[in-house]
């Protein structure tokens, strides 16, 4: 029951996420100036790397419900950047190494031996 419970959970945090992926793409009176698909695609595949690891039983519930927060909020900070009509070079590297964070925050979660019901 908790386990279904919990997949049931993280599966709507995932459409919830990929949801704000797709509104956020750059749509009839937005300028390529806020177009961010690079950014979109990290943080979609970001997303699919949590939904695994609690899957395979690498992540366990916390940590992938940790790591889901933090990508909302820096799918927040695309947001904020995205407010004023262009997303400059520095809003860009700042995203691009919020990303990085989670990436490598992701694989040490993986790997500390903690293990999950799968």
């Amino acid at each position: 029951m908790r386990r279904a419970r919990g997949m049931v959970l993280m599966a709507v945090a995932m459409s919830i996420g990929l949801a704000a992926v797709a509104t956020a793409h750059a749509g009839p009176g937005r300028g390529a100036a806020t177009a961010t698909p690079r950014i979109e695609r990290r943080e979609a595949r970001l997303h699919a790397r949590i939904a695994r690891g609690l899957r395979s039983g690498r992540l366990t519930r916390l940590e992938a419900r940790r790591l889901s927060l933090r990508l909302r909020r820096i799918g927040a900070m695309e947001r904020r950047a995205k407010a004023d009509g262009v997303v400059t070079p520095r809003e860009r590297l700042m995203l691009t190494r919020a990303l990085d964070r989670e990436s490598r925050a992701i694989n040490r979660l993986e790997r500390n031996g903690r293990i999950g019901r799968a």
